[in-house]
Order: structure tokens, then sequence, then C-alpha cells
């Protein structure tokens, strides 16, 4: 096991926030285009990072800088990485960086649209965590309205856990106002398989509005796990309902 010498968590957040807007910078000085494709990026700042009903900073302990730096061609192919600041009961998981890669189109001219997507998640220091999933979405826009279905398996051991594999199965409904406001959910189950293994449900609604240049998000996130769940059941605060701020821009 590698242990990583102690940052505080506004450190790993510093660190990354510098990173990425280091590298959008870049980006831009060479006009985005690289490879026949475009960089783009996003900084996020927000007051938890919650993944399919989990707080990721130990029931919102710390605030998190979240960003991205990504590629994309005209045919549809994309990659890049994700990045931010963490917290666990493991003091070793303070960041993860998540390499991807995906295609991403529409079915003819069916009105269908698919993304399939490799998304890695990597924890410096604790790489005895990584895992690898695979996104797979198919969606339809119906005037200011669209949906999309989501199913995504891992491709190896969930959370690096020994012969567990999990599956996510979400829909993502959303819906754009003529003033700009945008109303999104998501009602999913992460699957959960193995020795001691339990799934459990996860949903969140929130409203987004882009002000100044800047995207501010309101969200409410809730899980089925409660003190009987067989995985979380000593640390359920981690679950409990929540609402969360952000703030994102895009370059």
């Amino acid at each position: 096991m590698m242990i990583m010498n102690k940052t505080s968590p506004l450190k790993s957040a510093l660190v990354i926030g510098s990173f990425l807007l280091s590298a959008t910078s870049i980006a831009h000085a060479e006009d985005n285009q690289v490879l026949g494709g475009t960089l783009t990026g996003n900084l996020t700042f927000a007051s938890d990072y919650v993944f399919r009903g989990e707080s990721e900073t130990m029931d919102g302990d710390v605030p998190v800088v979240q960003g991205t730096l990504g590629w994309g061609n005209d045919d549809g192919w994309y990659g890049g990485v994700f990045a931010s600041n963490i917290k666990f009961a493991d003091p070793n998981l303070e960041i993860v960086t998540a390499p991807y890669i995906g295609k991403a189109g529409e079915f003819g001219d069916s009105g269908f649209t698919y993304d399939v997507m490799v998304f890695s998640y990597l924890y410096p220091g604790a790489s005895y965590s990584n895992y690898t999933e695979l996104w797979m979405k198919v969606g339809k826009q119906f005037g200011q309205a669209n949906i999309q279905l989501e199913v995504t398996p891992t491709i190896d051991d969930w959370f690096g856990v020994d012969g567990w594999q999990g599956v996510n199965y979400s829909i993502h409904p959303s819906y754009q106002f003529d003033n700009g406001l945008k109303v999104s959910g998501s009602v999913g189950y992460q699957d959960l398989d193995g020795e001691g293994a339990e799934g459990w449900g996860h949903w969140n609604l929130g409203v987004s509005k882009m002000f100044a240049g800047l995207s501010f998000d309101l969200r409410y996130h809730g899980s089925t796990v409660d003190e009987t769940h067989k995985v979380y059941g000593t640390q359920t605060k981690i679950f409990d309902d929540r609402v969360v701020i952000g703030i994102n821009k895009s370059f």
C-alpha cells in the first residue's frame, strides 16, 4: 500500500483548481484546435460532491473544486480527464482523477442519440480502489424536454473490492424553459453483486440557470440507503438526503 503525504482538503481543492485553470488557459492560447478537434474545459465549485446518492466528502465535510479538460471532434469522438477533491474514511482517498474516452452521435435520422464512454476512476495514493465503468446512454429530444436512459456496468471490480460487480440503471429527464431555466433530475438503481454486496436506489432533482457567464445549480439528492444496508449500514450519514449548490464556468 502506498502512503502519500497528507494535505488539507482545501489544499487539494486549490491544486485541482490551479491545474485546470492553467490547462484551459493553454488551450485558449492555442485557439482550442488540437488534432482535428476542439479543446474545452469547465470548472465547478460546489458545496458537496454527490455520486449516485452518496456524498464523496464524508457527509459534506468539505466543499469541492471539480474540473474537466476535454477534447472532441465533429465525428462525435471525445476524450479528456475529470478531477475532484474527495474525502472518505480512508485518509488516502483525497483526490479522484478520471480519464475518459467515448463516442456520441445519432441513430441515422431517428432523433435518438447515443453516447458510449469508458470512464476510469483513479485514486492517487489509493490505487487499490481504482475501477472502470462503461457508460451507455440513449436519449431523445421532445421539444424542450429531453430524456436519457443509462446503463453503466463496471468493467472490473467495483471500487477495487474483489469479486464485486455493479450496474447502474438510471433515467435522466430534463426540461428547458424559454427563460433559460432548466429543470433536471435522475432516478436510478445501483445494482451491486458479490459476497456481502447490496444495491441501492438514488435520485436527484434540481434547477439550473445561466447568469453572467456562470451556470448556477441547486439540487436535492436522496437514496434508499438506511441502517439496514449491508454495505453502508454503519455510515449511512453519507447517504442522507441533502441539498447541493454548485457554480460552473465553461471555457
